[in-house]
């Protein structure tokens, strides 16, 4: 017997279901405006960006410049890759440490612009020794000399990138304008990987150079005085913003005790609960996750693509494979510049977290694209997703560093401290060591397909099946899990004003 006030009481509850979805909206609030005061002039904001060109152009031509190790100089691959990845480990170990040395530090240039214009230099000269080798050497003297020089190189780099980035988080106090800083950046930023995928076809170009040792020293030159002349530019031109009354002066400061070992001991002990503290700090704990699946999902399966575009797509054809493989790889690097663009726009309308799910999804699109669009009757169209998959970093690294500085502000209304330096060091040691993780897990996977060389284009067909599932699939469910993480982030718009708010009142109230 059905019962006329339960009909009724449902079709209630489903027509407020309907009007609440469909039905006109309540009027918005009015989003926050930046005040004249928190903006960042456009001169400063491309000075900032030089700082990511330099960190980039750096990044790109150490990883790039390896080959010529064993082009050049005859050094056996096995050793090349083991010269290159034990100075990593040093980087990832000297990255926190540089960064509690920059919070702490007080002078007169303030805290990170100091070690910005030293590491700049120290940076530049160094990759230019690092890569006068001479000629004739044995292969073990080559790997000793590339291992410690390059051990040398990454000190200076983590001393002018580690406060470069910390800088970047305390520029403005204003939600949006660190959006639009970061969007300018990450733009200026993405320069270097235009220039870099040529870095190979300077070195063994012998219209310029006679043998590609001589190549890498001459390209080394360019990258170097590039590295000392721009990368002293943030330093000289930025100013870091005086916070009074911000209890600004890190628990961690080095401080002047009865002696020697005790300082050290004291300023080692507060290293290590400063690191301990910051990751507690649960929305950054998110940003990090977030960082790391998004990031490496995409590292893990970097050189899958080419395998599938040459054994798949074209059969086994290397050249023509390769040829569009760089088609795609250079719509994908213009795209970027656009995607930049739009997030930064975007995520100052519906917020850096909508943004993020935004950037993030259609990066799935593009990933899920290539399950149909890399068809041997049809190759044209791979192009197809490189657009969607520009998304995926292009909008990570844009908004992550707007988020970070609404994060060390939240840090600063629980601890009472300025700690940008231990927060960007640290999120970047993720990234580091995750990247180390997804290469290695890389070419396991690799091997797991059953991928042999020695066949060429005669792959078997589950070969080739595993190759598209890895190369489809593990960044897609990656980058799913991101947005999942990324949904309990509790730092909106809303919230960060109201940080600010309660640490401003706190500053005018501590003098």
């Amino acid at each position: 017997m059905h019962d006329p006030m339960r009909r009724t009481g449902t079709f209630r509850v489903a027509l407020s279901a309907w009007h609440r979805r469909f039905g006109p909206r309540e009027p918005q609030r009015p989003r926050h405006v930046t005040p004249p005061e928190d903006r960042i002039a456009v001169w400063h904001k491309i000075a900032y960006g030089l700082g990511g060109f330099v960190n980039n152009t750096l990044a790109a031509a150490i990883g790039g410049m390896l080959i010529i190790l064993n082009l050049g100089f005859g050094m056996n691959p096995a050793l090349v890759g083991l010269a290159s990845a034990i100075p990593r480990i040093t980087d990832a170990l000297t990255d926190p440490v540089m960064g509690f040395i920059s919070d702490g530090t007080r002078s007169r240039w303030g805290r990170r612009r100091p070690y910005i214009f030293v590491g700049a230099l120290f940076s530049g000269l160094s990759f230019i020794a690092l890569w006068f080798l001479p000629v004739g050497k044995s292969e073990l003297w080559y790997f000793w000399y590339f291992t410690i020089g390059s051990t040398i190189f990454y000190v200076g780099y983590t001393i002018f990138a580690t406060p470069w980035v910390a800088l970047g988080y305390e520029l403005t106090p204003d939600y949006h304008e660190r959006t639009r800083l970061m969007g300018v950046q990450n733009f200026i930023a993405q320069l270097a990987y235009i220039v870099s995928p040529w870095f190979l076809w300077i070195m063994t170009n012998t219209a310029w150079f006679s043998t590609p040792a001589a190549g890498a020293r001459g390209l080394a030159i360019a990258v170097g005085i590039v590295a000392c002349v721009v990368g002293v530019i943030p330093a000289l031109v930025l100013r870091e913003r005086v916070i009074v009354g911000a209890g600004a002066v890190v628990e961690g400061t080095p401080v002047v005790t009865a002696g020697a070992w005790a300082a050290v001991r004291r300023n080692t002990t507060t290293f290590f609960r400063g690191f301990a503290t910051t990751l507690r700090t649960g929305p950054y704990l998110r940003l990090c996750l977030a960082t790391f699946l998004v990031f490496n999902g995409f590292i893990m399966i970097s050189s899958f693509q080419s395998y599938v575009v040459i054994y798949y797509v074209f059969g086994g054809d290397q050249e023509l494979g390769a040829r569009y493989t760089g088609y795609a790889g250079t719509l994908g690097a213009i795209s970027t510049f656009g995607v930049i663009a739009l997030i930064t726009w975007l995520a100052t309308r519906i917020g850096k977290q909508r943004a993020f799910f935004v950037s993030t999804g259609l990066s799935m699109v593009g990933y899920a694209l290539k399950w149909v669009c890399y068809d041997p009757a049809r190759p044209w169209l791979l192009l197809v997703p490189a657009p969607f998959l520009a998304f995926g970093l292009g909008g990570l690294f844009t908004l992550m560093g707007a988020m970070m500085a609404d994060v060390v502000d939240t840090d600063e209304l629980q601890t009472r401290q300025r700690r940008e330096g231990m927060f960007g060091s640290i999120f970047w040691w993720v990234v580091k060591v995750g990247m180390a993780v997804a290469l290695a897990a890389g070419g396991l996977i690799l091997n797991a397909t059953g991928f042999d060389v020695a066949l060429g284009g005669a792959q078997s067909a589950r070969t080739l099946y595993l190759l598209r599932v890895a190369d489809v699939w593990i960044p897609f469910i990656a980058s799913g899990i991101a947005i999942w993480v990324m949904a309990g982030y509790p730092l909106t718009e809303d919230r960060a004003y109201e940080v600010r708010t309660e640490l401003e009142r706190r500053r005018l109230s501590a003098g």
